[in-house]
């Protein structure tokens, strides 16, 4: 009896080996071939992210191997750290699962590391729909327009949806490195309901991707822009609008910024978990290059006012390794700035 058992646990065993080998032996398009990808916002619907996931949603399958379905789903939380954190947790590590969350939260991973828990050099990436174009603004009631009416407030108030994302990390460095007397409100789930509440007169405008602000907004110069936080404009964008390093006054503001807008070059970052095998990543990274490119998916996005200006994958894991790479020194600044 003892020997029978023995047999069947090395047939067993034997099974599971050969199941594990034809796994292996499959081409990402016969893996793809049937599945759904699932993309992950870690924001609620309407905002920025949720736009992008959903464009490329649309293109993506056609040019991953295999032809797979792709659905979108919203999972909002600690300004998007939930999904990152559910990504490891919890999500498919087989190529089929992939996640977009705000940036700013690998700067905010270096300045508090025990809060976010979460390493991105860790994550693997596909790579950016578009660097980010960061700007705060005013709402037009408040009769502010300019960088120095903004600074000649009493008060400013801003929403955000959590500590560390890039809203409440360009709000905070507006407050502690340059003293505009702002006041932060968090917990709002997404861009979507910040925009209700300046509607609302209960905020006084907002920071985000200038690609984020209703169209309605600018047309209608109900949102005045008076600072941008990158050295590049699209297009669209109004000039006159001043740098925040060119408003530096001091090698110590120049040198905490410097971390702190860091990652606004990843923009609308995507990820999958590392633990995805190399071939399945390299066709999904392949995959995203090719949509990158696609007349339909650009036409689309130019259709909705969003720029398009990607990051391949490996680009954007060379720009975290150099987030991580910043001396303790420039990082103990930072984290007093972004408090």
């Amino acid at each position: 009896m003892v020997h029978f058992a023995g047999r069947m646990s090395a047939t067993a065993l034997a099974a599971l080996v050969l199941t594990g080998a034809a796994a292996q032996a499959q081409t990402p398009a016969e893996f793809y071939k049937g599945k759904t990808l699932t993309i992950t916002v870690g924001f609620s619907p309407g905002g920025g992210y949720d736009q992008y996931a959903r464009v490329l949603a649309r293109h993506i399958g056609r040019h991953t191997p295999g032809s797979p379905s792709v659905i979108v789903q919203n999972m909002p939380g600690a300004g998007s750290l939930t999904a990152v954190r559910r990504m490891e947790a919890g999500m498919p590590k087989d190529g089929t699962a992939i996640v977009t969350f705000n940036p700013a939260i690998i700067t905010e991973s270096i300045l508090e590391p025990e809060r976010v828990n979460f390493k991105f050099t860790d994550a693997a990436f596909l790579g950016s729909v578009t660097r980010d174009f960061r700007v705060c603004f005013l709402w037009h009631a408040t009769g502010a327009k300019t960088w120095d009416d903004a600074m000649r407030r009493d008060e400013v108030i801003f929403g955000s949806t959590a500590k560390g994302t890039g809203a409440y990390v360009n709000q905070a460095i507006l407050k502690n490195v340059f003293g505009m007397k702002a006041r932060q409100i968090l917990g709002f789930p997404g861009s979507a309901e910040q925009r209700l509440g300046i509607e609302r007169g209960e905020l006084d405008g907002d920071c985000g991707s200038w690609s984020s602000i209703p169209e309605e907004w600018i047309r209608d110069k109900k949102a005045h822009t008076f600072v941008s936080f990158s050295p590049f404009k699209t297009p669209d964008m109004p000039d006159g609008v001043p740098f925040i390093k060119d408003l530096a006054k001091t090698q110590e503001q120049k040198d905490t910024l410097e971390i702190l807008i860091a990652s606004g070059e990843l923009g609308r970052p995507f990820i999958v978990s590392q633990g995805v095998p190399a071939d399945r990543l390299a066709a999904l990274r392949a995959a995203f290059d090719a949509t990158m490119l696609d007349k339909e998916f650009l036409d689309e996005n130019a259709k909705q006012l969003l720029p398009v200006y990607p990051v391949k994958g490996v680009e954007a894991a060379d720009i975290v390794k150099r987030i991580y790479s910043f001396p303790p020194d420039l990082i103990a600044k930072a984290r007093a700035a972004a408090d």
